[in-house]
């Protein structure tokens, strides 16, 4: 194949004694003519090279029916309103919704109708505590910038916004719906340059005023890459607030009594956990908390006395269990009257519910019929009440609504069922093992039309492995496709994730990332052991760090699979710090400032690991221009690195995708990019698909 000339330059930094090459670091300037000519070439080369794909109509028509698939959120209860997100097929985008008391259901923000072009989303929404008004949070083109608004919810008028710079802000309700806490970053001109993705404060606003006379309440003078979080009671008294630096898996906690001085006093502070803090309706200061405890816990004190903040002096409500993950709690009330916990918990990356006292006296029953799937999030009154919403997905049910309660506390009940466009493909999940080098077990699910390897297939390995995220089952169009033309789809859940806890995400960050790589090629070579495919059949898929994962694997292990899809990847370990939101990564990965951190990143960079003469599997990389979290500029250095390195005649192309971001996207353009990518790896595995698509 004819790649793109690209300059080869000899460029070689001696970086805290080590000698770091760097041939290609002029495509890190998307506005160099020189990458403009090459970006050209590229996009020219990738859309013949996808535009002969054999099963790229056929995947799309597929796609299109699936990707269409509803999908529901839980509702979120408000002064007698209920407020919840809907996608039916055919849109491109959730609505946010609200129902009235007596039943009546009204649309509140629909992105399309904001922009018909589809290009912006809705990123957060929260309403006050009377259900009377509501913040919500667009962004547009991919930019995730979330600007703020606030509307009238009887009326559906906006009464203030937009407010910019509110990126990854929460919203803290004050009683009566005039005040909020939110955060927001400072403007450009007052931070330095190159840091205007950073210092976030937390603010104090009235709705209506201009957001530049907000009363500044947190942040001054600490870590410029803090997040933030706030929380008011719902009686307004209590004010708790987080900080992170970053994604670090620790987090700082203060309390302040609004009723009293509203000093924010410290709960938390420079310890290395993570504690979720709230006031709740019986008064009590509620921690979801993994400190000393990294399967979680949730545990109670007094937020009135100090005396009982230190870690010691808390009372366990959920106490850490052996085998599961604590992941989200909701208050009930139970038919007794008496108050109680409906808890989720994760077992080797499948979700379950549990009953337990308020008063910590323990567990009260275990609720059945969520099958293996997994809860997107609990919710109820905060005001009462003896019924619960469980958010609901698994591998062939979209995003959906369950109901508990407390009359029946062992059962579920259907709520509101997302419809799906067209058929699911008949399917059998099995769930497996595969043993690391260094003896660690490693979970994966495999989806299949037959349920046994009957005969080698065509296979995708997808994987994640970092920033404590966990792969736990849900409705993919992109996997059920997959399955549905023959084919097979494995999930690995790898350490770095947080599938068994803490302990499990520290295993694969920093100096151990290198276990995470070992853990998705050990997942490779045991769906080639157990006959579900052979190496010439296996294809490795991943994004965003998940992009970095099969970067890692495809310089490391070129030989484990045929096929390779690198989307929105980090993979200049070296330099990742400089771009988009890097900086903020530094605790996952290590950073190249310090001398023995550059080492672990030089250990795997996959950008430094190109071996001229190797061959290398078929390799799509995909990426998004708007994307403001990893720059497109990883893609561009390694492809350029690999096509002029292979020594295969597998291609190595670069698909780009404007006006769309690192998040969110509008349906019609994830077919589009579904498409592309399952029909490169179905030619590199030799996926023959099936006859006519499903009516």
């Amino acid at each position: 194949m004819r790649y793109p000339d690209a300059e080869k330059l000899d460029l070689v930094e001696d970086l805290h004694g080590h000698r770091v090459a760097d041939p290609y670091r002029w495509l890190e300037d998307a506005g160099d003519p020189r990458t403009q000519a090459w970006t050209a070439a590229e996009d020219a080369l990738t859309a013949e090279v996808l535009g002969a794909l054999p099963l790229r109509a056929d995947l799309a028509a597929h796609l299109e029916r699936l990707v269409h698939a509803g999908a529901v959120g839980v509702p979120v209860h408000r002064g007698g309103r209920a407020f919840s997100t809907r996608r039916d097929p055919g849109q491109e985008h959730a609505v946010l919704r609200v129902r009235e008391p007596d039943g009546t259901v009204r649309v509140l923000v629909d992105p399309v109708e904001v922009d018909p072009a589809g290009t912006t989303t809705l990123d957060a929404w929260s309403p006050s505590w009377e259900g009377d008004r509501l913040a919500y949070q667009l962004s547009t083109g991919g930019d995730e910038e979330s600007r703020l608004y606030v509307l009238d919810v009887a009326t559906g008028k906006q009464v203030d916004g937009p407010v910019d710079r509110c990126r990854y802000s929460p919203v803290a309700w004050l009683p009566g719906g005039e005040e909020l806490f939110y955060v927001r970053r400072l403007p450009p001109g007052q931070v330095p340059a190159g840091e205007e993705q950073f210092h976030r404060r937390v603010w104090r606003h009235r709705v209506g005023a201009d957001p530049d006379g907000d009363v500044l309440v947190h942040g001054e003078g600490l870590d410029p890459t803090n997040y933030y979080g706030v929380r008011v009671s719902a009686d307004g008294r209590w004010l708790a607030v987080s900080a992170s630096a970053g994604t670090a898996p620790r987090d700082d906690v203060w309390l302040a009594d609004l009723a009293g001085d509203g000093d924010l006093r410290e709960l938390q502070v420079g310890v290395d956990a993570q504690t979720a803090a709230w006031v709740a309706r019986d008064g009590r200061l509620w921690l979801l908390s993994d400190r000393g405890t990294p399967r979680w816990r949730l545990a109670v004190a007094d937020p009135a006395d100090p005396a009982t903040w230190p870690v010691e002096a808390w009372t366990d409500v959920v106490p850490q269990s052996d085998d599961g993950v604590l992941s989200d709690v909701a208050l009930v009330d139970g038919a007794d009257g008496s108050l109680q916990v409906l808890a989720v918990h994760s077992v080797d990356a499948t979700d379950r519910l549990s009953v337990w006292a308020a008063d910590g006296s323990g567990r009260l029953a275990e609720v059945t019929g969520l099958g293996a799937g997994s809860v997107s999030g609990v919710s109820a009154p905060p005001e009462g009440g003896t019924t619960a919403w469980v958010g609901y997905t698994d591998h062939a049910t979209p995003p959906s609504v369950l109901r508990w309660d407390a009359a029946e506390p062992r059962a579920l009940a259907e709520d509101e069922r997302a419809p799906v466009a067209g058929e699911v493909p008949e399917m059998t999940v099995v769930e497996t093992h595969a043993t690391s080098p260094d003896g660690t077990p490693v979970h994966l699910f495999v989806l299949s039309g037959s349920g046994t390897p009957d005969t080698p297939r065509p296979t995708v390995l997808y994987g994640y492995g970092g920033f404590n995220v966990s792969l736990t089952p849900g409705y993919s169009a992109q996997a059920l496709a997959w399955v549905a033309a023959g084919g097979v789809w494995a999930v690995a859940n790898l350490r770095g994730g947080s599938e068994h806890g803490e302990e499990w995400h520290r295993a694969g960050m920093r100096e151990r990332k290198q276990n995470v790589f070992d853990d998705f090629a050990a997942a490779g070579e045991h769906l080639v052991a157990e006959g579900w495919t052979t190496h010439r059949q296996l294809a490795v898929m991943g994004g965003s760090n998940g992009g970095l994962l099969v970067g890692a694997t495809l310089t490391q292990r070129p030989d484990l699979a045929a096929g390779v899809v690198c989307s929105a990847p980090l993979l200049d370990m070296v330099r990742y710090e400089r771009f988009g939101l890097g900086r903020t990564w530094n605790d996952e990965y290590g950073t190249a400032e310090d001398p023995v951190e550059l080492g672990w990143l030089l250990g795997y960079s996959p950008y430094h690991a190109v071996r001229e003469g190797t061959a290398y599997p078929a390799t799509l990389f995909t990426t998004f221009e708007s994307d403001t979290r990893v720059d497109p500029l990883h893609a561009r250095k390694l492809a350029a690195a690999l096509q002029a390195a292979t020594s295969a005649e597998a291609p190595v192309v670069l698909r780009r995708e404007t006006s769309v971001g690192h998040g969110a996207r509008a349906v019609s353009r994830t077919v589009g990019l579904a498409a592309d990518q399952l029909a490169f790896l179905a030619a590199a595995t030799g996926l023959s698909g099936w006859g006519a698509p499903p009516s």
